[in-house]
């Protein structure tokens, strides 16, 4: 998709909130934990070779994708001699890739290291080594070892077949440490207890804790807290849990501009399907934005802020467009802020989840690539 340098809308992304956010994280860490931040799904939208390199300067430690070709985005972008793991399953045909680039991956299953071990063995003996982290499935349900004894099994198998892999890593992942009950949290924790047992010699990498964990838990002997959505600024719980122990500055707002004003008289249409109608005279505005930038088409009803004051969106949002009440004339190139602050208003990734009934991380990440990224 073409970016839209030349059109007033653009995702702006403040790198001092980012700084801050990841800063204060890595400040608030137990003693010898090292901070991992996530940069996946291009940074969570906010760009991930730019989250990278100001997650750097906060002090990261490390990097956390979903996928190989997120982690190639990071090294061929010049971020070398830090580590980088695939949170994800990727295909065992790509182990030499992985291992050429210094790039850690998630194994969770012997199956899989079977077949990667097949495709390391047909290459030369200086082949270089796959670092590995073993996934555990404790709760989650994702991907990962479900028993402690598979998890024997497979250490096992890397023990008679080390030279081709490095155990460099253990985790699990928590599915509820962003809710006010810990019932599930706490079996969570023993499951991985159980699977730690059957682990003789320890890894180098030892992780449990996302965003939320290490906001509001203890997370015992481990080495690595995985830093996403609260180090682009947002409450990993939405409104559950408010209480925080640092504050969390969202990096990331979404500005344009009236392309469009006109007065309308009482009784006309606005948009498909006519859904709209005028109850009296007023001025509409045009905004050059649509669901095709990540703009959700049931936005209708809400509203975005111009000169800091709500208009409501009114008809149906466009492809590429929508239109929105004003209260009063206003000429074109007068901004508008769908998410952000204008005046004393503050639209949240959090109230626009509210009202599409999801949660801020689809939010962000929604926004496509025809909308520049700003840096400020």
């Amino acid at each position: 998709m073409t970016v839209g340098n030349h059109r007033p809308a653009q995702i702006v992304i403040d790198q001092k909130a980012l700084y801050e956010n990841i800063s204060n994280a890595k400040k608030h860490l137990q003693p010898n934990t090292n901070l991992f931040m996530v940069v996946k799904a291009d940074g969570y939208g906010h760009g991930a070779v730019q989250v990278a390199r100001v997650a750097q300067q906060a002090g990261a430690d490390g990097f956390c994708v979903s996928i190989l070709d997120e982690a190639l985005q990071l090294r061929q972008a010049g971020i070398v001699d830090v580590p980088i793991l695939v949170l994800g399953i990727i295909d065992p045909l790509d182990a030499m890739v992985a291992a050429e680039n210094q790039i850690s991956v998630t194994v969770g299953s012997i199956e899989w290291l079977q077949r990667a071990e097949q495709v390391l063995s047909d290459l030369p003996n200086e082949s270089p080594i796959l670092n590995i982290h073993f996934g555990l499935d404790t709760g989650m349900g994702r991907i990962g070892f479900q028993k402690p004894s598979e998890l024997k099994d497979a250490i096992n198998y890397l023990e008679s077949n080390n030279n081709h892999f490095n155990f460099e890593g253990i985790f699990t992942h928590f599915s509820t440490a962003d809710s006010s009950n810990t019932d599930y949290f706490e079996i969570q924790k023993q499951r991985f207890k159980e699977f730690m047992e059957v682990v003789d010699k320890k890894p180098k990498y030892v992780h449990v804790a996302n965003s939320a964990t290490s906001l509001w838990h203890q997370y015992g002997q481990t080495n690595i807290v995985r830093l996403g959505i609260a180090g682009y600024g947002l409450n990993p719980s939405g409104r559950e849990i408010a209480d925080l122990p640092y504050q969390l500055k969202p990096a990331m707002s979404f500005t344009s501009k009236l392309v469009y004003t006109k007065y309308v008289e009482k009784g006309r249409s606005i948009g498909y399907g006519a859904t709209y109608e005028t109850d009296e005279d007023q001025w509409i505005g045009t905004v050059p934005v649509g669901y095709a930038d990540g703009y959700s088409r049931n936005m209708q009803g809400y509203y975005v802020l111009v000169d800091g004051q709500k208009c409501p969106v009114v008809g149906r949002v466009c492809m590429d467009q929508f239109m929105i009440r004003l209260p009063k004339k206003y000429d074109v190139n007068t901004p508008v802020t769908l998410m952000g602050t204008s005046g004393n208003e503050t639209i949240t990734a959090d109230d626009i989840a509210d009202h599409l009934g999801t949660i801020s991380y689809e939010i962000i990440c929604g926004f496509s690539v025809r909308l520049p990224r700003k840096y400020i």
